[in-house]
């Protein structure tokens, strides 16, 4: 397996050494386009590999030729190996859902969480520290759990209560507080004091999160190709805060087109609630802008008012596009994969299938195009859009009549 040789910017390309994980770059940050660090190797991700040699191991480190750790010093649960589900239903043509909400803490934050706590285990991290109004700091604590390393998670007090109650069941020291930015002030005194390691963002304008949590995103990539026998689809297209998955995904298409695995990078898109991201590709500009909403939005785990570069170069490398989705949108879009694909997605989750549509009908993504999107999140995490959206179950207190009338009220449903 190849062995990480240093820390790379992913803007400017410069080398640090391979413990800078909780810095980002210097040189791009003085010059005005904050960039986050990305993992080099001594040598090309996958050489020498046969793509009918890779091992079929229960989680995502069954891609450790590709990865900066092997199998064997994993932190792991199992995650990765998630299903790719065909999604007709929905109307929005050749549309693939892969659903990381079969993660073992019921996110694609799992990947990171391994990829950034294998890592942690290496450095012989004392504290692990994630601030995070839900999925990762469910996952730090979760892996944090598994390693045997305390962990303290920064969350904001209205973070939904399930996600509270996740952080605290994997025996997470979860301090809450009032204003947001007081999270990243916390934690970086504990960086900065104590060398405790970070998941998350913590310092701002925000680059995205831990280099090694990151490079397990690559993993999503190389399931998508095999599933689909190394013939990627035209379009991927996430829900984006930061961009991490977004990048990693990139990465690893990268690597096997290097390898010659594949014949094409997918072209990528971005479905994010601020427009920071379309912003910034209309102006052409180095630095997604801040744009500040005017009410708070249902999708938390994407609401940052900021994109960041890592994100915005690889829609402009890859041909992709940006797309501001509403809450509205989201909210149809959770109710109808619950309805029609049997999915309940966290909100976020819904601001994909929302994008396709649009794109669908402008043109963007032309009809014979296949998309797979990243559901990131189960609905379990946070139901206050179920809960909002749909009435009251009926109370029915007599026999077969009175239920079926209830059935007609409630549901508009006529038994024969």
């Amino acid at each position: 397996m190849p062995t990480p040789s240093a820390l790379v910017c992913v803007r400017c390309g410069a080398r640090y050494p391979i413990d800078r994980y909780a810095d980002d770059c210097p040189a791009c940050r003085a010059n005005g386009a904050p960039a986050n660090l990305t993992v080099a190797y001594d040598r090309r991700p996958g050489e020498g590999l046969a793509k009918d040699a890779l091992n079929r191991r229960d989680s995502m480190w069954r891609w450790d030729d590709f990865l900066h750790a092997g199998a064997a010093q994993a932190v792991t649960l199992g995650e990765g190996n998630t299903p790719l589900l065909a999604a007709p239903s929905l109307g929005l043509g050749d549309v693939w859902i892969k659903d990381e909400s079969r993660n073992p803490t019921w996110s694609f934050k799992d990947r990171l969480g391994s990829g950034a706590l294998t890592m942690a285990r290496r450095f012989g991290a004392k504290v692990i520290a994630s601030s995070s109004s839900g999925n990762a700091g469910a996952a730090a604590a979760a892996y944090a759990a598994k390693a045997g390393i305390p962990c303290v998670v920064f969350t904001v007090a209205t973070s939904a209560g399930p996600l509270v109650l996740q952080m605290r069941a994997y025996g997470a020291m979860l301090v809450k507080v009032a204003d947001r930015m007081d999270r990243w002030r916390l934690q970086t005194a504990g960086v900065a004091e104590f060398g405790w390691y970070p998941t998350s963002p913590f310092f701002g304008p925000v680059v995205g999160s831990n280099p090694y949590g990151m490079e397990a995103y690559k993993t999503i990539a190389y399931e998508i190709a095999e599933a689909f026998d190394w013939k990627p689809p035209d379009w991927c297209v996430l829900p984006v805060c930061y961009g991490d998955a977004l990048y990693g995904m990139w990465k690893g298409f990268q690597e096997l087109r290097a390898l010659d695995w594949i014949q094409r990078v997918p072209r990528f898109v971005a479905a994010e609630v601020s427009g920071s991201l379309p912003a910034a590709l209309a102006s052409g500009d180095a630095m997604p802008p801040e744009v500040a909403r005017n009410a708070p939005t249902i999708a938390t785990s994407i609401g940052a008012a900021q994109a960041t570069v890592q994100a915005l170069d690889v829609l402009r490398h890859s041909s992709g596009a940006a797309v501001t989705v509403g809450d509205d949108e989201m909210r149809r879009w959770v109710l109808t994969l619950a309805a029609k694909e049997g999915i309940w997605p966290e909100a976020s989750s819904a601001a994909p299938f929302a994008a396709i549509e649009r794109l669908r009908a402008q043109g963007t993504i032309k009809p014979n195009e296949r998309c797979v999107a990243l559901l990131t999140a189960s609905g379990m995490k946070d139901p206050g859009p179920i809960e909002t959206a749909l009435p009251e179950p009926p109370l029915v207190t007599g026999g077969l009549k009175e239920l079926l009338l209830a059935l007609k009220n409630a549901y508009g449903f006529s038994h024969g």
